[in-house]
């Protein structure tokens, strides 16, 4: 259970880097200095981890049971990763030029919810984990610990984004490179899922 929830953790932290509409809005208002509206922003957009983290793990579960979807996973992941990374280039200009949400809690919710990446992107990275067995959602608790360690990788983040704020927003706002990384390297995973569903890995 401890090492499901190290893993959960470090997944759910590092999975919380790349620029999108949850952490720019974070540092969008503790540039601004409205740091409680950050930190409930924060609060609200970890607590829609749980749904979302229980959402993968059926999903997940029905991998298990689907042979013909196991067999096939890596190509399925390969389409829904370009989806998603031809999605975000395509759509990133048009995010960049409206204003950040900038009110706390139910925000947060709200900008949480309609992130159209957190689901697949869960979902894949469960089955990835737990594929691997570096998670185990079996045991007793393991699945509590798994989702608990997608929720405080994601706090932890989004704090450390919230104290660093000031310094860091300048490379989010200004780099139009770093804004298409999401879609890059969607793409570049999807790319990487199919030479392996094709054996060429």
């Amino acid at each position: 259970m401890t090492q499901t929830l190290i893993v959960a953790f470090i997944v759910s932290f590092f999975g919380s880097i790349p620029p999108g509409a949850i952490n720019l809005s974070v540092l969008q208002l503790s540039v601004e200095g409205r740091s409680d509206a950050a930190v409930r922003f924060t609060l609200a957009a970890a607590l829609i981890e749980i749904p979302y983290a229980l959402i993968a793990i059926k999903f997940q579960a029905l991998l298990e049971r689907s042979p013909w979807l196991t067999d096939n996973f890596k190509l399925i992941a390969a389409i829904v990763l370009f989806i998603l990374g031809i999605s975000s280039l395509l759509t990133h200009r048009k995010q960049s030029t409206n204003k950040v949400l900038q009110s706390g809690f139910r925000k947060g919710i709200l900008v949480s919810i309609f992130n159209p990446m957190a689901i697949p992107f869960w979902i894949a990275v469960t089955a990835y984990l737990v594929q691997h067995e570096w998670v185990d959602l079996n045991q007793a608790g393991g699945e509590l610990a798994y989702i608990g360690g997608l929720a405080l990788g994601t706090l932890s983040l989004l704090f450390g984004l919230i104290v660093l704020g000031k310094r860091l927003v300048p490379y989010f706002r200004n780099s139009e490179m770093l804004k298409r990384v999401p879609g890059i390297a969607f793409i570049l995973l999807g790319l990487y899922s199919l030479a392996e569903y094709f054996h060429f890995l």
